[in-house]
């Protein structure tokens, strides 16, 4: 990696996340300042236990702004003095929105916003969190591996708001780069699924899925294709991604290594798990019937989409060009059960 300068300052967006806890935490441990914003003040303690929980016990480094991506307010004074902004922050909601705008806008001009506000204040480089549906929800060439080349088209029939949100905004922040960004650079580190330790006990998505696979509440498992990367490889990479000069206006994908279908996760975490988790569903649910359930429950609808999604991508470039060495898949989902048993989930 490139020679460290420890007074630089790095804002952190969305301080609260999965992602940028421990985007701050691995910042923090190398000796950066830090500045993370929160959509409320009122989260500074919940933030600081989860930084506390990954044994950093002096915060002087750290300072907090109250900042939201749908508003203009207090951005100017979020990028005042950094050298670095890892944007991190991205609207997600729990529900399937109505209209998929209302997820789709924030993250658009949420970005616009974050670019124009560091590039005013000269930023040297913004690091952008983008996601794999940016990237290979087009591919359909399953002779080839998806590279951080292939986009995603945002029309792709039975795309999510989310991974459209996540693709637009991407999309936005290349173009403002172009047209509008001066001397400010960007680099954008699209992961996949998200597993790996939490630091807190908020559950991100991915969680969500494990922990229904763990507690039996997923009576038979889809056969669904997934790709992983441990939270403390993203944030990693992150760094890499600020630090190096080769990272200048390039994107890279996060992703551990070979993809796992939901029923081989199942077994794994049952051989490795069962005798402490009792109630690991290791059932499939056979495609047909997750079509014919879709029929009727929009559940069901959702996870057409997922068990026929080619997913074989290359991680080559970010190993090639930054030196980033992640996890293996199974390091990732063992150190998620562990997190779901220590918080009290399973």
């Amino acid at each position: 990696m490139a020679k460290i300068d420890k007074q630089e300052m790095v804002l952190v967006t969305g301080g609260t996340g999965f992602v940028g806890i421990h985007c701050m935490l691995q910042l923090l441990q190398k000796g950066y300042r830090v500045k993370t914003t929160v959509r409320s003040l009122k989260r500074k303690e919940d933030v600081m236990g989860m930084l506390r929980n990954g044994g950093i016990t002096n915060f002087s480094q750290l300072t907090f702004v109250e900042a939201d991506l749908t508003q203009d307010r207090n951005w100017d004074e979020a990028v005042a003095g950094c050298d670095y902004v890892l944007h991190v922050a991205s609207p997600i909601s729990l529900s399937i929105p109505k209209d998929e705008n209302e997820m789709i806008r924030p993250a658009v001009e949420g970005t616009l916003r974050v670019l124009r506000a560091a590039r005013n204040a000269g930023v040297k480089r913004v690091v952008m969190t983008s996601n794999f549906g940016a990237i290979g929800y087009s591919h359909t060439d399953t002779s080839k591996v998806i590279t951080e080349e292939s986009w995603t088209d945002p029309n792709e029939p039975g795309l999510s708001a989310y991974n459209k949100s996540k693709v637009l905004a991407e999309r936005a922040a290349w173009t403002f780069m172009e047209n509008e960004g001066g001397k400010l650079e960007l680099s954008v580190v699209n992961p996949v699924g998200i597993f790996g330790p939490s630091l807190g006990p908020d559950l991100s998505s991915g969680f969500g899925l494990l922990k229904r696979v763990l507690d039996g509440s997923m009576k038979r498992v889809p056969n669904m294709t997934l790709s992983l990367v441990d939270v403390r490889d993203v944030a990693d990479l992150h760094i890499r991604a600020m630090i190096n000069p080769a990272a200048k206006g390039q994107r890279f994908l996060a992703i551990a290594g070979e993809t796992m279908t939901l029923p081989e996760i199942a077994q794994f975490m049952n051989d490795r798990l069962g005798h402490k988790l009792k109630h690991i569903s290791t059932k499939r649910l056979p495609d047909w019937i997750v079509r014919i359930a879709a029929l009727f429950s929009p559940t069901a609808k959702n996870l057409v989409p997922l068990i026929s999604r080619y997913r074989t991508a290359s991680n080559e470039k970010a190993k090639t060009w930054l030196g980033w060495q992640p996890r293996t898949n199974e390091e990732a989902l063992l150190a998620t059960a562990d997190s779901l048993m220590q918080f009290g989930h399973l």
